[in-house]
Formats: C-alpha cells, structure tokens, sequence
C-alpha cells in the first residue's frame, strides 16, 4: 500500500473504488497542497498499474508511461491524464486491445485524456517534430509494464534534447514569447491564466526543460515556491468550480481565496503575482544565459582560440567602463572587480543607473552581491544617491528591466520601505494595465519623455514614483499619499521647498484630469480653485506633465486627445489666473453668430435645427449650414471622428453637435435617448437658453455636445433630426426601443458592479449646483439621468460627461427654473432621486 492509503482499495475495486478513493482524498480537508498532488498522482498510479495488470500478461516490450504534468506528478483535482503507451512494435490489434481497456475505464469516468501509442523509435521522431511532445516526454515516468523500454526511451529522449540544445532551445523561447504576446504577464491580469500567461506553469515548465539540457540553468531561489503556489491555487480553483480550468475568473476568487485560507481576493491575486514575477525574473535571467552560451558556440574555433589568449583555455570577457565601480560585460552591467559595496552605500542606484542608462540588464549576480553586501543609506541620503535615483527614474523604458532586478533581491524595499505595501497590489478597476507598483514605474518611464518641457524634471520624476504609494493605505490615496511623500522626500534629501512641490504634486495629481473632464470651465469658480490648490505656475507645470504621464501609463481607456485638449485648455486658464490676468466676469458668454443663426432659424421653423462639425482642434468661427426642413443640402454623413479623412492629418477630438430647440419641457433626455438610439457617445455636453433678437419674444434651448461614434460612421443629421422630432412629440418611444435593443443583445453576466452613487459637489459652482454621478456605464445611461433631473423639476446648465473603462462618472450643473442654485437640502433630495433612480 502507498502512501495514499486506498491504493489498494482502488485496485480491489476497479473504477468504482477508485473513484471513490479519489473523491475521499479531494473532499477530506487534513491534505492539500503539495501532499495532496502527491496522493493523487499516486493513486492514480496504482489504479493505472492495476488496469494494465489485468489486461494484459505481457511484462516485456510494452510499457505504460505518464508523460507532462502527470509524469511530473502535478495532478490538480481536475487534471487530464497523460499517458503513453509504448511498445516494441508488436503486433498493432494486440497493443491496439490493449489501449481500449486502459483507456476507455479513464473515459468512463469522465477524466479526460491525452494518449498516444508508439514505439521508442517513432516516439523519438514524433519529439523531432513537435516541440510540445518532446517537452512532455522530458517528464516520462514508469507506470507499468516493461521498466527497461522506460527506462531506455527516457535516456534516449534526454540524450536528443541536450544534443539538440542549440536548435531547440531558440524555438522553446520563440514558443513562450508568443504565448506571453497571446496570453500576457501573469503579474497584472486581473483574470490570469495560471497555466499560459507569461510567468505561469509553462514558463516554469520551460524552465525545467532548459535546466536539463545542461546549456543553461534557471535561478533556483524562490522558483520551486512559486511553482507550488501557482498549482495550489489551480487545485482551488479546479475544486471551487468542480471544471479543468486554468483561468482565475474574477466571480470565482473569492471562493478560491477562502480555498486557501486568505483574507480575500486582492490577497490570493497578490500571491498569484508575487509567483509569477520570481518565474518570469527567472526566466529573463534563463533565457539571457542561453543566449550568451549559444552565441559563444557560435564563434569559430580560431577566434575563441585567440579570445582564449593565455588564461588557461578560458575566455577572456571584455569589461567596458559604465561608472565607478560598474562595468560592462557579455552584454550585461555588472560590478567592476575593485568594487566595494561594503564601504560604498551608494553603488546599488549607481549600478541600476548606469545599466539603465546603457539600456543593459544589471546582472542577477552583481544584484545578489549587492543585496547581500551593500552597506545601507544614511539619512538623509547623499546627493549622489538622489540624482542616481533620478537618473533611474529618468532613463525610459530600460528603468523596467532594471527595476525588476532589484525588486527580485528586495533591494527596492530596502531602499523605500513604503514600497512593500504597493509592491504586486492588484488595481480592481479595467482601466488599469498594471498593478500598483508597475504602474509607478510605469509613470516614472513615460515622464522621462516630459523632462524637457519642465524647469524641474528631478522632481517630475520623484512625483511620478510617489504619485499613488497611498493605495497601501485606508482612505482617499491621495491624501494618504501627501503624508508619505512628505517622509519620503526628507528621507531622501529633498530640502523643504522641493518636499512641499512633491507633497502637492501628489495630493492633487487626479486634479486637472478630473476637473477638465467633470467641471465647467467657463465657470472662473472652479479655475481658481484649481489655482489655488496648485499655488505656483512652477508647481502647474509639473502637474501637467505629471497627469499626462500618469494617464498614459494607466491605459488606452485613461487618456485621449479629447481628454489632453481639456486639460491642456483648463492647465492655460489656470496659468492665467497665477500670472494675474483679469479673469471674465461669471457670467453666460454671448452666444456666436453660428449658434444665433441656429436659434433663428428653430425659432421659425418651431423645431429642432442640427449642426455637426467634425472637431480637431478647438471650434473655429466658420460651420456648415444647419440641418433643418428648409437646409436639405446639409451633408448626410460626415466623417467619424474615429476615422479621419487624412492619415497625415490631425486626430479628431470628437464631432460637435449644436442642437437648437424652442425651449421645452423634456430637452435633455429626448437629445440622450436618440444619441443612444444611435449608438453615439457623449463626451461634453452643455445646454442654455439662448434669447432671440431684438423684435423677437421668445427663447431658444441651445446644447452644445461633444460626440463620436461608438463603432462605424456617424449617423445622417437628417435621420437624427427625425427621430429627435419624433421623440419631442412623443410618437418615439425611446426607452422601449433601447430595451427591445437589450433584450436582443443581452449583455454576458460578469461580475455585479457596485452600487451607483449621486452626490453634490459642495461649493463647487456660485452659478449653479454641482450634482456628480457615479455608476457602470452602459448605453442610455445619459437618457435614464435626463428623465430623471426632469422629473425632479431641475434646469440642466451643462453636463460633463466621462467614461473610463467600465465607470461613468458625470457631472450635472442644475439650477432652479429662474436660473440659481439649489438650496442645501433640494440638492440632496435631488441626488438621492437620482440614485434610486439608477438602482432601479
């Protein structure tokens, strides 16, 4: 009997026993991890060994062998079989026989299998061809059978692959380089795959197979505890869905979480990363050394002959000089031989400056020399050890590569310990590409681009490290950001000027973007709060730059030529107004000849009049004819704003759309609901009343928006002008007809959002209150929050419209019918209308 304790049971029992057996040991919770794995491979083994046994009384020149993972004995709740049936090229009906009553009991009980037969000979072609089998066949171990033929496949399988080396191992890494291009990095998917993504199973099974073929071997510490934490939460998670799934789904984390006695997801998805990135340091380090080794076989023997020189047959390495103490060599940037790191504690940020300003990786030896030797920074720090940091920070997208090898020895942590709490925080939210602390960085190399349009681009880059080192913390993470900004410029030398710019910088760096994307900016309220929170032109300066580079970091769905047109607008007002020129009176600007033209002309007519404009750069003062019963020549299909006309020319930022409509009840949502209609996205959108010419009594609603195309070409303006009658009049039913489109396209279940939530911004406005939205966006949303404010009564001034990733987050100006602000507790009762209109 094994060490399972039911081998024998499963044997005596056939299938019927071994299922058994096998549901006793995944449901009884004593076992599990590694232990577990190693029972079930066990038993597996037994009951295989039992089928073979009764199926046949050959015990010569026919063997049954597990390959892959099984070989490994890595047997995950839900793993397949895969098995190997090798023969001496017997005759084919007997083996053929024999193959039917192994594998058909696996079938019958629902395990999947991955089988094959043959003989050594055509095994080892079969490896020849296929990469993916000889892999698996690295991993061959007896079952049953002829241990011999074994015995003698796997020695020849062994031999193939170390002769084969310098072939197959440049394809084993153009393999895992496209799957890491298919599946992406481990370390920041928020629904990783465990086994394919870059830094999974694979990769650590790929590193095995470089180890074995003696060219090359893979970084030993810490890789065999992040191969078992990966399958321990592969067993979790094959157990939590009772499915073979290797893709850690976001509804399922919880529960695997609990599987494994941790606190909650955000814990189990940091270790999931914290493994992933030992497995893929390792195998950047691995696959350096295979290269290094097969360029060196490369070199004719003559020229290593004379490389040789002297030295007793070894190579002579050519060491090139980087800074004191750090030295190129063999394409990586390692420590020169008079280095000293006991007695200099400043070479660590020398060394990683110096490789990343050579765009070289510092070597995993030099990096464990340091760690282990390097004596630790006084504080404050030395001058140099600030401008070495900066000069990381600064040196673009070789920071990366760098900044992982000194994470990979702790030497980050050690340097800012406040770092150990952002270091492989998962960031629950689809617009972010990366974790916490990869974003950092992330920022800090797309900074590096802006350094020469600021007066100051130490402190840029300092501020881009910093700007979100308060997610570690409880609260806003900007506020508790400020705080540790603060310590940290001190700690590192900054004198108090520079600490207060830093601390500013990251308190406000979500300012500019969320006030030009959610904020009126006509509005000189809420220019100079921008100006008093930011105080110098000096500090703008930086913090435009800072929120670009931060947005560009996040992802494609942060930042837009739209959203850098807004700040760009709102970073000039406010430099304005620190520069002390006359700001404008707060007060409704005189509407343009365009927009009175517009008024008049739906003033006549008594109906909606449309105008689109296709913008890429701020509006000018010419416009098209508007679209009305009397302008049929208005041009039926401009060009997207996604498509623009010249591959050459300008991005669009969107296409603005002047409405005028007699002024009326029920405006906002009727507008809203035909753009949904349509599938228009809404990014601006602004409405006022605009009064008619002298001689002329009356007023005219005018909204001013800012839209584009979801997918495809925008609409004809005639065909939106109908429907907007339509819906005005009420023969068009807007909210039945998005329902119908829902019904039909009914969107995949995925995780439940939060909650939506409506608060007022106080003080945010003396013209108007200021009423924010936050909720999942999805279409018709803008039409739902218009039928909304007009049945609370509210007059819409303007509406500011954002949408990132999955999140919307909208800002309503409203007013009281004669045009003032809504007293304290009406806006509150407006809010909470709005949220349990949104709940329902």
């Amino acid at each position: 009997m094994t060490s399972t304790g039911v081998t024998d049971e499963a044997e005596d029992s056939g299938p019927g026993g071994y299922a058994a057996a096998r549901l006793r040991l995944l449901t009884e919770g004593a076992r599990s991890g590694p232990p577990r794995r190693r029972a079930l491979a066990e038993l597996t083994d037994g009951w295989l060994a039992g089928l073979f046994g009764a199926a046949t009384e050959e015990h010569t020149g026919i063997s049954l062998v597990a390959v892959g993972g099984y070989g490994r004995g890595e047997l995950s709740p839900r793993s397949d079989l895969d098995l190997l049936l090798l023969h001496d090229g017997r005759d084919d009906k007997s083996v053929a026989a024999l193959a039917d009553r192994l594998w058909y009991p696996v079938w019958d009980l629902g395990i999947d299998l991955d089988h094959s037969v043959r003989t050594p000979q055509q095994a080892r072609k079969t490896a020849g061809q296929d990469l993916k089998v000889h892999l698996g066949l690295l991993d061959a171990r007896h079952l049953a059978g002829d241990l011999g033929l074994t015995a003698s496949l796997r020695t020849a399988v062994l031999a193939d692959w170390r002769n084969q080396a310098p072939k197959r191992l440049p394809e084993l890494r153009d393999l895992c380089a496209e799957r890491a291009e298919r599946q992406g990095e481990l370390q920041f998917l928020l629904e990783p795959d465990l086994k394919e993504a870059r830094g999974g199973l694979r990769d650590a099974t790929a590193l095995r197979a470089v180890a074995a073929s003696w060219l090359a071997d893979a970084p030993r510490e810490g890789l065999a505890e992040a191969r078992r934490r990966l399958l321990d939460v592969r067993d979790a998670l094959h157990l939590a869905t009772g499915r073979a799934t290797d893709r850690l789904a976001l509804q399922e984390q919880d529960q695997v979480a609990a599987e494994l006695g941790l606190l909650d997801a955000d814990a189990l998805l940091r270790q999931v990363y914290e493994a992933a990135r030992v497995i893929s340091y390792a195998g950047d380090v691995t696959w350096r050394e295979v290269g290094r080794v097969l360029r060196s076989r490369s070199v004719r023997p003559r020229l290593r002959a004379m490389m040789n020189g002297r030295n007793g047959g070894k190579p002579v390495a050519e060491r090139s000089p980087l800074a004191e103490g750090v030295v190129e060599q063999d394409g990586e940037a390692v420590l020169a031989r008079t280095a000293r790191p006991e007695r200099d504690p400043v070479l660590p940020l020398r060394a990683a400056a110096a490789a990343a300003q050579a765009g070289l990786p510092l070597s995993r030896h030099a990096v464990r020399r340091l760690a282990a030797t390097a004596r630790p920074l006084p504080t404050p720090w030395p001058a140099e050890a600030r401008e070495q940091l900066v000069t990381l920070l600064g040196s673009g997208r070789p920071t990366v590569q760098v900044w992982e090898a000194l994470e990979a020895e702790g030497l980050v942590t050690r340097l800012l310990p406040d770092w150990e709490r952002v270091r492989c925080r998962p960031q629950r939210n689809a617009v972010h590409l990366w974790t916490v602390d990869r974003h950092l960085i992330e920022t800090a190399v797309r900074a590096a681009g802006f350094t020469r349009r600021v007066h100051r681009p130490d402190l840029l880059l300092i501020a881009a490290l910093l700007h979100d080192i308060g997610k570690g913390w409880p609260g806003d993470h900007s506020v508790a950001g400020e705080t540790i900004a603060r310590d940290v410029a001190a700690r590192i030398g900054f004198d108090g000027a520079d600490t207060a710019v830093l601390a500013t910088l990251v308190r406000h760096h979500l300012l500019l973007v969320e006030t030009a994307t959610r904020r009126d900016l006509d509005d000189p309220a809420t220019v100079r709060a921008v100006a008093q929170a930011v105080g110098t032109e000096h500090t703008l300066e930086l913090l435009h730059a800072l929120t670009e580079a931060d947005a560009l970091a996040t992802g494609p769905a942060a930042w837009s030529s739209w959203r850098g047109s807004l700040v760009a607008d709102l970073v000039k007002r406010v430099s304005g107004v620190l520069a002390g020129e006359p700001q404008p009176e707060a007060e409704t600007a005189a509407p343009t000849a365009e927009q009175e033209r517009l008024a008049v002309e739906a003033f006549r007519t008594g109906g909606p009049v449309l105008a689109l404009r296709a913008q890429t750069e701020p509006p000018a003062d010419s416009a098209p004819a508007p679209s009305s019963p009397s302008s049929p020549s208005f041009p039926s299909s401009p060009s997207s704003p996604s498509s623009p006309s010249s591959a050459d020319g300008p991005e669009p930022l969107g296409v603005e759309l002047l409405i005028a409509v007699p002024d009326q009840a029920g405006v906002l949502p009727a507008v809203a609901g035909v753009l949904a209609m349509h599938r228009l996205t809404v990014r601006t959108a602004e409405l006022r009343s605009v009064p008619l010419p002298d001689g002329v009594e009356g007023s005219v609603l005018l909204l001013d928006w800012r839209v584009a195309a979801q997918y495809g070409s925008l609409p004809q303006a005639a065909r939106l002008r109908a429907d907007l009658v339509r819906a005005l009049d009420g023969t068009l039913d807007i909210a039945a007809r998005l329902a119908e489109r829902d019904a039909a396209h009914p969107r995949r279940r995925g995780v439940e959002p939060p909650p939506p939530r409506v608060t007022v911004a106080p003080a945010a406005s003396r013209l108007a209150t200021v009423i924010e939205v936050r909720a999942q966006d999805a279409p018709g949303l803008l039409f739902r929050l218009g039928r909304a404010l007009e049945a609370a009564g509210v007059r819409v001034r303007s509406a500011h419209v954002s949408t990132l990733g999955a999140n919307a987050v909208d800002a309503f100006y409203v007013t009281r019918g004669e045009g003032t602000p809504l007293p304290g507790d009406e806006a509150a009762s407006v809010a909470r209308g709005l949220e349990e209109s949104l709940r329902t």
